[in-house]
C-alpha cells in the first residue's frame, strides 16, 4: 500500500511503530475516534468513514478553529476521511471493500446497528477472517442495557464515579473531561494491540466488545476494591485521599497548592520544611496514625500554610524530596517549564492547528508528526 499520505519520519528515524497497519474508523464522537487517533499517531493508516452529514462533533462548537469545531479536532488527527452513506449501494460497496482490506475496524453504532448493512462482525469476519473488529458502546453487546445509548456523563453517573467525586455526598460531580470515553478509547487501543499480537499466532482476527460502563467500573481501582473488601460505600472526599494523609490540596495565604505524601519519610521531610515537629508526634508518625488523626493534622497543616503566599511555599518546599506543586490552570500549565521542555502543547503539520502532544515517546521509532484532522470527505478516493 502507498504511504504517500503519511507524514515522513525525521531524517534517519525509523518508521513509526504501527506503520503499515490499516485501520477503518467507523466511529463518531470521542471514545472510538480517540482510539483510532492514538493508532494513527503511532503510524497506522486510518481512514475515517462518516455519513455525509459528518461526525456529530464537527458541529459541537463553539469554539471553532479555522471553521472547524475544536471538539472534532481533539480526536481526529492523523486520519484520512471519506463520506459514505451506507444506505446507497455504491457507498456500501465502497465501505465493504475497505473492511475487506483493513486490519482493524472500530465502530460505535448501537448494538445491531450495522447488521442491516452487512457490516456486523459476523459478516465482516466472513469477508476478512483476520480483522480485529472493535465495538464500543455504552453498555456492551450483552445484558439488559445493551441497546441503550450511553454518553460519558451518564456513565460517570451510573458507574459510581460521580458518587465519589465532588466536595460532599450532596453534590455528585463529574470529572472535568469525558474520562469514561477517554479511558475506553485507551482500553480499545490496548485490546486491539493484544488481538493483533494474538493474530500472529493464530492467523485469525476476533471481536473486541468494549463498554463504557465496564471501563468505568474497572478503573474505580482502590476505591472499588475498598468497597468490595469492606462493604462500606465510599463517599466523596473532595481532593483528599481515602487512605493516605496528607494527600490533597491546601489553601495558602493566596492560592492553593497540592501535597501528595506517600510514606513516612516523605512526611518527615515535609514537616521539617514547614518547621514543624509533627513526624515525632505519635499521632502523625505513621501512615495509619495520620489516617486516624486526619482531621487534626489537616487543620494543622492548613493553618501553617495559610501564613505565607503560595509562591513562598513553593520555593521553600523545593528540593524536599516529596511530591508537591501548584494547582495550575491551563494557561499556567502551558507556561510551566516542564510542559515547555516536553512540548506538551504544540501545533499540527499546518503550523496553525493547536495540538496536545501524544505522551507516547519511542526511542527508535518516534511518532512522525500530527496531520491536521481531515475536512469532511477530504479524501474521497482513500483506500488501503
Amino acid at each position: 500500500m502507498s504511504h504517500a499520505h503519511r507524514t515522513a519520519p525525521a531524517e534517519g528515524a525509523a518508521p513509526p511503530p504501527l506503520a503499515g497497519l490499516r485501520v477503518l474508523d467507523l466511529s463518531r464522537i470521542l471514545a472510538g475516534p480517540y482510539a483510532a487517533q492514538i493508532l494513527g499517531d503511532m503510524g497506522a493508516d486510518v481512514i475515517k468513514v462518516e455519513h455525509p452529514r459528518g461526525d456529530d462533533t464537527r458541529r459541537w462548537g463553539p469554539p471553532y478553529h479555522d471553521g472547524e469545531a475544536v471538539y472534532y479536532l481533539t480526536a481526529n488527527r492523523n486520519k484520512r476521511a471519506r463520506a459514505l452513506d451506507f444506505s446507497r449501494p455504491e457507498d456500501l460497496e465502497a465501505v465493504t471493500a475497505l473492511a475487506r482490506e483493513a486490519d482493524v475496524l472500530i465502530e460505535n453504532f448501537k448494538v445491531g446497528g450495522l447488521a442491516r448493512f452487512g457490516l456486523d462482525h459476523a459478516r465482516v469476519a466472513e469477508l476478512n477472517p483476520r480483522i480485529i473488529y472493535c465495538s464500543i458502546t455504552g453498555f456492551g453487546q450483552t445484558g439488559p442495557y445493551a441497546r441503550r445509548p450511553g454518553y460519558d456523563a451518564l456513565i460517570q453517573a451510573m458507574g459510581g464515579l460521580m458518587s465519589i467525586t465532588g466536595p460532599d455526598a450532596t453534590t455528585p460531580t463529574k470529572a472535568g473531561v469525558a474520562i469514561a470515553d477517554l479511558t475506553t478509547g485507551l482500553y480499545a487501543v490496548i485490546a486491539i494491540l493484544a488481538a493483533l499480537h494474538e493474530r500472529e499466532r493464530s492467523g485469525l482476527g476476533q471481536r473486541v466488545d468494549l463498554a463504557l460502563l465496564d471501563t468505568q467500573a474497572s478503573w474505580l481501582a482502590n476505591v472499588g476494591m475498598n468497597f468490595l473488601a469492606t462493604g462500606e460505600v465510599p463517599r466523596p472526599m473532595g481532593n483528599a485521599h481515602p487512605t493516605i494523609v496528607p494527600y490533597q490540596s491546601f489553601a495558602t495565604r493566596d492560592r492553593p497548592l497540592c501535597v501528595a505524601i506517600g510514606n513516612d519519610e516523605q512526611f518527615r521531610r515535609f514537616a521539617a520544611r514547614l518547621g514543624e515537629g509533627w513526624a515525632d508526634d505519635p499521632r502523625y508518625a505513621t501512615g495509619e496514625a495520620r489516617l486516624r488523626h486526619r482531621e487534626a493534622l489537616v487543620a494543622a497543616i492548613e493553618a501553617r500554610l495559610r501564613t505565607r503566599d503560595r509562591a513562598e511555599w513553593l520555593e521553600r518546599l523545593e528540593g524536599g524530596g516529596f511530591p508537591f506543586g501548584p494547582i495550575n490552570d491551563l494557561a499556567e500549565l502551558a507556561d510551566d517549564p516542564q510542559a515547555r521542555a516536553r512540548s506538551l502543547f504544540t501545533t499540527m503539520d499546518d503550523g496553525r492547528t493547536p495540538c496536545i502532544r501524544s505522551p507516547l515517546r519511542f526511542s527508535r521509532t518516534p511518532i512522525g508528526g500530527y496531520r491536521r484532522p481531515p475536512a469532511l470527505d477530504e479524501h474521497p478516493d482513500a483506500s488501503f
